[in-house]
């Protein structure tokens, strides 16, 4: 099991390929806030809703100064179908050998209709402009999670 975040650690640095196979940093939005969003395939329904909430909600977070990255072990190509059938405009990220998703905590034992398994940990870590953890949110439900984010924020 990996170890959780804390408010306070500094975020784990990753370079990630996004959906076009360009190299995303979280070092890139270094000065900015970015929310980063793990969760545990695309084209699935929770992870739908999910990546749909928060396209939704991007020029209003983008406005409030946070960057959004989603995080999944998803290969680009899986991403890049996922990011044009859903018209996401959020920046999906794939961490196929789940070393990030370690290092965040977000790759584990986890409950699954009654049954122990490791996977993804739908998780939410807030980085703050100095790659500090601001916040960080495990177990969380795909549906009502942007916007309790968005009120947990203040924003």
């Amino acid at each position: 099991m990996s170890e959780r975040l804390q408010p306070g650690d500094t975020a784990p640095a990753f370079t990630l390929p996004d959906a076009d196979g360009n190299d995303v940093s979280l070092a890139d939005h270094k000065g900015r806030k970015v929310i980063v969003y793990f969760y545990p395939a695309a084209l699935t329904p929770g992870c739908t809703k999910q990546a749909c909430d928060f396209t939704d909600n991007l020029d209003v977070l983008a406005g409030a100064g946070y960057d959004v990255i989603g995080v999944s072990p998803d290969k680009p190509e899986k991403l890049a179908k996922f990011r044009d059938k859903e018209n996401l405009k959020v920046t999906l990220v794939g961490d196929t050998d789940k070393a990030v998703l370690t290092a965040y905590g977000a790759f584990g034992e986890k409950k699954l209709y009654g049954k122990t398994v490791t996977g993804v940990i739908r998780s939410t870590v807030v980085v703050d402009e100095e790659g500090k953890v601001e916040r960080a949110l495990y177990n969380v439900r795909a549906t009502g999670h942007v916007a309790k984010i968005i009120k947990d924020l203040g924003i």
